[in-house]
C-alpha cells in the first residue's frame, strides 16, 4: 500500500473516483437486530445506531444511493480533499454524504445523480493535475 497523501492538490489529483457496485441507504437500525449482509458502515449517534445498508435491506421509502470511492490513500491528517469534493457537488445541487475510511473516503450520492457526480469529480481531478 502506498504512503498516505497529505497535500491537498495531490489528494485531489490522485483521487480516481469510482462508482461502487450496488445501491445503499442510510437507516436507523435496532441495536438488538442482526446487521444485514453487505452493510457498508455504522455510526452510533445520540438518537440510535445508523447503518449504511444495501437498498434491499432498507425501508421502501429510503433514498437509494450509490457509493463513489475516492481511490487516493488520503492521510487522516490531510486537509481540503472533502471540502473540494463537497463544494464541487454542492455547486451542482448534488447531496454528498461522506464516510471516511482508514485508506479512502467514500461519497454517497442519490442514485439518479451518481453519474453526474462522478463526471464532476473526474473533472475536478483533472483540473488538479494541470
Amino acid at each position: 500500500m502506498n504512503d498516505p497523501v497529505f497535500e491537498t492538490k495531490a489528494m485531489i489529483a490522485g483521487m480516481r473516483p469510482a462508482i461502487q457496485p450496488g445501491e445503499f441507504a442510510f437507516v436507523i437500525w435496532p441495536k438488538d437486530k442482526v446487521w444485514p449482509k453487505g452493510t457498508r458502515a455504522s455510526i452510533v449517534e445520540a438518537e440510535g445506531l445508523s447503518l449504511v445498508v444495501p437498498i434491499d435491506a432498507a425501508p421502501s421509502d429510503a433514498l437509494a444511493m450509490r457509493c463513489i470511492t475516492l481511490q487516493v490513500h488520503s492521510s487522516l491528517e490531510g486537509v481540503g480533499l472533502m471540502a473540494a469534493v463537497s463544494d464541487t457537488l454542492a455547486k451542482s445541487g448534488i447531496p454528498a454524504n461522506v464516510i471516511a475510511g482508514y485508506h479512502h473516503d467514500h461519497v454517497f450520492v442519490p442514485t439518479h445523480q451518481a453519474q453526474s457526480a462522478l463526471d464532476l469529480l473526474m473533472t475536478l481531478q483533472q483540473s488538479a493535475m494541470e
